[in-house]
């Protein structure tokens, strides 16, 4: 760094120079080119990046670089370098500083991308592979990210081959059934050949458009029209199904309703029975109860897997059931010979005996009921239907004239002691005198 740092004499004499320049008493300076500097050029312009620096005053790295005219690689090299390529047949010996693993010289052991081999080829001299075809591509910025380059557009012709063949063998299964009907004459074979070929690429279209259904929507062939999989809107929405504020709760924002909304109706007779009648029904609670016994034993280290193998996995519950059964009836018959007390097995229901129930109440993460009991209504924090002072009534239950009271005796006083119904006729009274005054 010190030796590229100039010296006062050295710093002076350089301003000098560029003054001179700029006056126009000395020489430009030229580039590798030839070319004539501006002394007026800004520093930041003339200096260059250390990435490109040559050392030289140029402005060649202010300039676009010049692309290559035409493609590097010939027809002979298909327009493309050798990727991948052997050069001639290989060698038959051993060559000094070759692979010592596969025997190519084009690459060193390390490199070797060959399986390792017990004995190699340097100790072996045998199955000596080829050497590889190493170019120099010298790709450009656009050369490298061109995704098409160096492809060969005769590949697409297997392709083409291979969908030809299929035809070609669609075709003649289609001869073959029409030959076992067995038409009456050459023309209506002709016209039965048409028709069928038609109909062939209808249901294969109609084959790729089952296939290419999209997310939400399901494509009916038969009809050419797209159903969607949604509700329909011909039909009730849930939360119309009750529209009672204690029924059924809806999520809007999953769309659910897990409860049954219309309880006086049987699941089975309901229009929507809810979200839950789905999980709770048919072999749903079963597989949800074998996809449970596979994870357990995953977990102790048996190798089970539902998706996997199946039939294993419905084999070991089976046995496993049935063992936990003998077992618990093994236990229990050990139990009462050793402590006894089979006599108290056969004692009356606990509702009988205390008078109390153990009803199963399930519960959501949310702290929701879902199964078990009828939900809560819903309370204030305030106290409800406590009445004071010998109301009969709340504070609030009677409105006159924009004032609040009490029902039961029609007081307007909060906390007021009630009269009851004489309250009601000193009411009716006074509310009399003051018109009759009014009137007068």
């Amino acid at each position: 760094m010190q030796s590229n740092r100039l010296s006062k004499e050295e710093y002076r004499k350089q301003k000098d120079l560029d003054a001179a320049r700029k006056a126009g008493t000395a020489p430009a300076e030229v580039d590798d080119e030839g070319n004539e500097i501006n002394p007026h050029t800004p520093q930041f312009m003339l200096n260059a990046p250390w990435y490109v620096d040559t050392g030289k005053v140029s402005l060649k790295h202010q300039r676009a670089p010049e692309k290559r005219k035409g493609t590097k690689f010939g027809a002979d090299d298909n327009y493309w370098y050798a990727r991948g390529q052997r050069a001639g047949p290989a060698a038959t010996k051993y060559r000094k500083g070759a692979c010592e693993n596969c025997g190519a010289i084009s690459h060193k052991t390390r490199d070797c991308v060959e399986r390792p081999r017990k004995k190699g080829a340097k100790w072996s001299g045998k199955n000596i592979q080829a050497d590889e075809i190493i170019q120099n591509p010298d790709l450009d910025w656009d050369e490298k990210r061109d995704r098409w380059n160096g492809y060969d557009p005769r590949e697409h012709d297997k392709v083409i081959e291979e969908y030809e063949k299929i035809e070609e063998a669609r075709r003649a299964n289609k001869a073959t059934e029409l030959d076992k009907q067995g038409p009456t004459t050459t023309s209506e074979a002709k016209k039965l050949a048409r028709v069928s070929d038609d109909e062939d690429d209808e249901d294969d279209g109609d084959k790729y458009a089952d296939q290419a259904d999209m997310p939400g929507q399901h494509v009916n062939t038969k009809t050419r029209t797209t159903i969607r999989n949604l509700r329909i809107r011909e039909d009730t929405a849930k939360y119309l199904m009750n529209l009672d504020t204690e029924s059924a709760y809806y999520d809007p924002k999953t769309r659910s309703m897990r409860d049954n909304p219309l309880k006086d109706r049987p699941s089975e007779d309901a229009p929507f029975p809810g979200d839950n009648f789905v999980r709770y029904s048919g072999d749903t609670p079963d597989m949800a109860k074998v996809q449970l016994f596979a994870w357990q034993a995953a977990d102790r280290g048996t190798d089970v897997h539902l998706q996997a193998n199946p039939t294993q996995v419905a084999i070991l519950h089976k046995e496993y059931e049935g063992k936990k059964d003998k077992v618990r009836e093994t236990t229990h018959k050990n139990i009462l010979e050793k402590y006894g007390g089979e006599e108290h097995l056969d004692a009356p229901p606990k509702e009988l005996l205390l008078a109390q129930t153990e009803n199963y109440v399930e519960y959501s993460r949310t702290g929701r009921v879902i199964k078990g009991q009828e939900k809560s209504k819903a309370r204030s924090k305030y106290e409800e239907d406590v009445f004071t002072n010998n109301h009969t009534s709340v504070w609030g239950s009677y409105w006159l004239d924009g004032k609040w009271g009490y029902g039961c005796c029609r007081s307007f006083v909060h906390n007021s002691y009630c009269t009851g119904a004489a309250g009601i006729e000193a009411h009716k009274a006074s509310e009399e005198f003051l018109r009759g005054k009014l009137t007068a």
